[in-house]
């Protein structure tokens, strides 16, 4: 390729000029959502932003390959796994099986995609479909000593791997102040969940190790990454909110797994907020991407909004200026 492209990567925090693993190609991985509710705008323009990057790196005649997961087990309310797995929650919720949350929510983020014009990605893993894989990687682990079991589960020992914050920054001796009443099972507070044991009764389980459980969320998505796309890939990309504690945990066992860097180019889109604060549904000001077609009319609108600011920067959703001004201009845009 002649064109020379620059990437910000997450990992070194500097501009790099691009180059591929293999000539020609390249290969992305971003996270996908996690179907027990509605995806929001923050949503649409993280996947919007990576859908604009794929179409211009096959403008330039690369050959891509995409895979974003959805994840259907395992990622759970609380920070490092403490709390109920989130689809289980909306089962209760909405008195429902927890495949039928993962359905209905799934289903409904892939219509909300086809709507944005957001090109589908080669492959949707879910980890729900890896359990064996998940668990053999887990044997890996605890075999060369990155990972002990406990009666609450299967830890990933976060002192074993010398790196562990080099893509957030953060240091050792910090990490305590970002674990929600830790499990006094484990180690280190710090430590997180590679499996979490659980009773028969738990609607969401998989026998291993002589006992129900199932998998934590960070190490769905390092195994399907290594399933799909291989030991190293060019980009991983996601919200910024995910710098920590997911991406930095993915690369902790990931690397620990294979002994190779696991991503090359790290990239993260900023937030969306509304009126200047956090979205959340406790206050009210929480945008689905349905709600937000629906007011737009037109939804390339949003793909519009989406570009409004550099990627990495946060974007202000605020309907009385933004849109009213997107409206006005949409017929110039054919994206």
């Amino acid at each position: 390729m002649n064109v020379e492209i620059k990437i910000f990567n997450s990992l070194t925090k500097t501009k790099e000029i691009f180059k591929p693993i293999e000539e020609g190609k390249v290969k992305i991985y971003v996270c996908g959502p996690t179907v027990y509710s509605s995806s929001h705008i923050g949503h649409a323009r993280t996947f919007i932003t990576f859908d604009i990057l794929i179409r211009f790196f096959e403008y330039l005649g690369y050959e891509v390959k995409y895979v974003r997961n959805v994840t259907d087990v395992g990622h759970l309310s609380g920070e490092l796994l403490e709390g109920e797995d989130k689809i289980v929650s909306q089962a209760k919720k909405e008195r429902i099986s927890v495949w039928e949350v993962v359905d209905k929510y799934m289903f409904e983020f892939f219509k909300a995609m086809d709507l944005l014009n957001i090109r589908r990605p080669n492959i949707q893993p879910r980890p729900s479909q890896l359990i064996p894989e998940i668990q053999k990687a887990i044997d890996k682990l605890l075999e060369e000593g990155y990972a002990y079991i406990t009666e609450t589960g299967i830890y990933f020992d976060v002192s074993k791997f010398e790196d562990y914050g080099k893509l957030s920054g953060i240091k050792k001796e910090e990490l305590i102040k970002h674990r929600i009443e830790p499990d006094p099972t484990k180690r280190n507070p710090a430590d997180f969940a590679l499996w979490k044991f659980c009773d028969e009764k738990y609607p969401l389980k998989w026998e291993y190790k002589g006992k129900y459980g199932f998998p934590g969320w960070h190490i769905e998505c390092s195994i399907m990454n290594l399933k799909h796309l291989g030991e190293t890939i060019d980009i991983h990309g996601g919200g910024k909110d995910l710098i920590f504690p997911h991406h930095e945990n993915e690369i902790a066992q990931s690397e620990a797994l294979t002994k190779k860097q696991f991503v090359r180019y790290w990239m993260h889109v900023g937030f969306v907020t509304v009126n200047g604060e956090k979205m959340a549904k406790s206050k009210g000001n929480f945008v689905t991407i349905f709600d937000a077609i629906k007011k737009v009319k037109n939804p390339e609108v949003l793909r519009v909004f989406a570009m409004r600011a550099h990627y990495r920067s946060d974007l202000d959703y605020n309907e009385a200026v933004s849109y009213t001004h997107l409206r006005a201009h949409e017929t110039r845009h054919d994206l």
